[in-house]
């Protein structure tokens, strides 16, 4: 039961992630001034902050959970920090959103911002996931597991193109809205994972 929950968390997580190369990539061409310093770039470039900051901020996760010790938090409360993130990658993208309405090209930094988020929602989603995965399974189905855990990957895949095929970058009024959908993703699978949590762990056999 809690593999089927984490594994619809995860689903969920990166139906939304996934918009990055989609989605954010269209945002980043057609309605973000890609220069810095007066000197032009190509839109693709932003998508390199996301492996980026992964790389940077992997070991700084890795040692705060090992900091907090025994208070470090269970992995249903990791998963529904990685969704509020992503959540959060998109509300902040309204903003942006809404002058690109009126035909303004806007900040870079606002993707990168988005970027960094995503990137802190996966590195609380997708270690974890992978380790609860293998403490989880019984011993005789731990291969079996993971490939569910990928699945999960898969299937998230599929829904964000999914819904990266229902946004046209020519329809600004509708720009901010399809931001808002995508954040009430997040949302509300994290609100329901954040109520399931207290039930989820004492099912998970003191598994943290």
């Amino acid at each position: 039961m809690v593999v089927l929950v984490l594994f619809l968390a995860a689903t969920i997580f990166w139906s939304v992630f996934e918009q990055a190369g989609s989605t954010l990539n269209l945002f980043a061409q057609r309605n973000t001034l890609t220069e810095a310093f007066g000197v032009p770039f190509p839109p693709s470039w932003l998508q390199s902050v996301a492996p980026f900051s992964l790389v940077v901020l992997a070991p700084v996760f890795a040692w705060i959970w090992l900091r907090l010790g025994p208070r470090d938090p269970s992995s249903p409360t990791k998963f529904t920090i990685g969704l509020v993130c992503v959540a959060l990658s998109f509300a902040i993208l309204v903003i942006p959103a809404q002058d690109a309405e009126q035909g303004i090209r806007v900040s870079p930094l606002w993707l990168v911002a988005t970027y960094l988020l995503h990137t802190c929602g996966e590195l609380c989603l997708s270690p974890v996931g992978l380790s609860s995965m293998t403490k989880l399974a019984p011993a005789r189905f731990v291969g079996q597991v993971m490939g569910l855990w990928f699945l999960a990957t898969a299937i998230g895949n599929n829904l964000a193109g999914q819904f990266s095929g229902e946004f046209d970058p020519n329809n600004l009024p509708g720009m901010p809205d399809r931001f808002l959908y995508l954040m009430w993703w997040g949302v509300l699978a994290g609100a329901v994972l954040l109520v399931l949590t207290p039930f989820i762990r004492k099912m998970m056999g003191g598994v943290k």
